[in-house]
């Protein structure tokens, strides 16, 4: 397809739809992109999917085994033939175009990958969701991106019909999607997409409120895995496996793009929880492992527990990986977790370490290519030592779709992650909090993650969280939830052991002025991190 300009955003591109490129922010409120060419050098057109499914076969890795689920196991072949299929369905059946959004809805799964690959194949842009949302979140999504046509697994579609007047595909058993894609034959030239075309929209907040939707390029799928490989140094025998639903791009790097870019296989977990994802590895002899730090640490006390000495690599991200876990895994598991934090506007991890560059309780420091800085609320720079915003910037960007909530998050060129950080002298990255999770109680900041991670130091709890409550006399008060390895031990005189353990390990005015013990595991994301919104619903219960 021959290349043409957007007008409005001089971005070469293939997209006959121009959907996307209308709704991008003005340029002068994209961050600087600084993309070093002697780290990452890309042709000026490049297709993701080509890349990283037609290259394996061309380097001759068509037998290898490329993503498994159950028993099944595809190999790299048998995932490019599929998705052909699929590419062929969307363009010769549903008249699809380059630039078109295709909305993708089912678990983790090899079809559901063979979809992702088709979509970017025919030059369309991937909007790929969670399968817990229900019709009305799933509304805002359609209203937002307006996709073209759905595909959806098999058992899904009841609560997906309804958001959108457009053509809804299934596959699975009885699947029409499955039925059409058996028709064709298997080949489908991948559509030529600048390397700055829009290959799929993130949703950043799916589940309450309008989401915010960020835009992707081709180029920055190969950027993520290319960057991180100074952390994970991917080989072609790793098995991956992890606990991230391909909606988030947490998951959708670790256990698609990156293992495909080393020609490695992923295990998909088709159970939730830590100990399915447990009992993955011991059964796959899995190698690297995505999941979150609350994952993690669940997997420590399962009696029995599976075999788990496999593991090489274990990856932590999604919410703050505390000291106290980070030692316990250590201690209990033998591995060394490699922290990171990333962000869906900037698709996955920027600030990582690894090996002996790890430092407790840090997440690390910037990944090649990538610089990180600490602001204060008026954008002056604040020294090592002191908290600020972290700010970034490097080969990749935010640019939400039609929101004006753009220019809070890109400030002066670079991007405010919403977390509070302290950078120390050896250029360190050390998290204290999400800027939304400080608690200014009294007039002290407070950070919750510190008082969560001195709750789990003490024997007798498996999981806290802490938020603000309302006070009249401090203004908000630190409040405890609790859930403990023996639910039936909750009493008055272990909630003040518990504040005493607290005000014993960090500045006493951060003690939890206020306890409350849950029976039941604390609420969290379908990735396994803490869910503080959901805790002060557990107050009146």
């Amino acid at each position: 397809m021959n290349a043409g300009i957007h007008p409005a955003t001089d971005i070469v591109t293939a997209h006959v739809d121009p959907f996307v490129l209308d709704r991008l922010p003005p340029r002068d409120e994209w961050p600087q992109i600084t993309l070093d060419e002697s780290l990452y050098r890309y042709p000026s057109r490049l297709n993701a999917a080509a890349v990283l499914l037609d290259g394996a076969l061309e380097r001759g890795w068509g037998p290898r085994p490329a993503m498994g689920l159950g028993d099944d196991m595809w190999t790299y072949a048998e995932m490019a033939d599929c998705a052909n299929r699929i590419a062929a369905v969307l363009v010769e059946d549903y008249g699809t175009v380059p630039g078109n959004r295709v909305l993708l809805r089912g678990s983790n799964a090899p079809w559901m990958v063979a979809a992702w690959f088709a979509v970017l194949k025919a030059g369309a842009v991937a909007v790929t969701t969670m399968p817990l949302l229900r019709t009305a979140e799933l509304a805002k999504v359609v209203a937002k991106c307006e996709p073209s046509v759905s595909l959806c697994a098999e058992g899904l579609e009841a609560e997906l019909r309804p958001a959108t007047d457009r053509p809804v595909a299934t596959w699975g058993l009885n699947g029409d999607l499955t039925a059409a894609v058996s028709a064709k034959s298997g080949s489908f030239v991948a559509v030529d997409t600048a390397a700055t075309d829009a290959a799929l929209l993130a949703s950043t907040s799916g589940t309450t409120g309008e989401p915010k939707v960020a835009v992707h390029f081709h180029r920055d799928l190969l950027v993520i895995a290319d960057a991180f490989e100074s952390i994970l140094q991917a080989r072609s025998d790793d098995v991956f496996v992890g606990s991230p639903p391909l909606a988030f791009t947490f998951g959708l790097g670790g256990e698609v793009v990156f293992p495909m870019r080393a020609g490695a296989c992923t295990w998909f977990c088709d159970e939730p929880g830590p100990a399915a994802l447990a009992e993955l590895i011991a059964k796959r002899r899995a190698t690297v492992c995505f999941s979150s730090p609350t994952a993690y640490r669940a997997m420590v006390p399962l009696d029995p527990r599976p075999d788990l000495s496999s593991l090489r690599c274990g990856v932590s991200a999604g919410e703050w990986l505390p000291r106290t876990t980070f030692d316990l895994v250590e201690r209990e598991l033998g591995l060394r977790l490699i922290d990171g934090i990333g962000a869906t506007e900037l698709l996955h991890i920027f600030i990582s370490a690894s090996d002996d560059e790890i430092r407790p309780g840090s997440t690390g420091k910037p990944l090649p290519g990538w610089e990180a800085a600490i602001f204060d609320a008026n954008g002056g720079a604040v020294p090592d030592g002191q908290p600020g915003l972290l700010a970034v910037r490097g080969p990749i960007g935010c640019r939400y779709l039609d929101d004006d909530r753009q220019t809070a998050y890109v400030r002066n060129g670079w991007n405010f992650t919403g977390d509070v950080y302290v950078r120390d002298a050896d250029g360190y990255f050390w998290y204290q909090a999400r800027a939304d999770d400080m608690i200014i109680s009294s007039g002290y900041n407070i950070a919750a993650p510190e008082v969560e991670e001195a709750l789990l130091a003490h024997a007798a709890v498996a999981g806290a969280g802490v938020i603000g409550t309302p006070d009249p006399d401090r203004g908000a008060v630190v409040h405890a939830f609790i859930h403990l390895r023996d639910p039936s031990s909750a009493t008055d005189a272990l909630a003040r052991e518990l504040q005493d353990h607290v005000k014993a390990s960090i500045a006493p005015y951060k003690y939890p002025r206020r306890v409350t013990f849950c029976a039941e595991p604390l609420p969290t994301t379908p990735t396994g991190k803490l869910q503080r919104r959901g805790l002060a619903a557990l107050i009146n219960e």
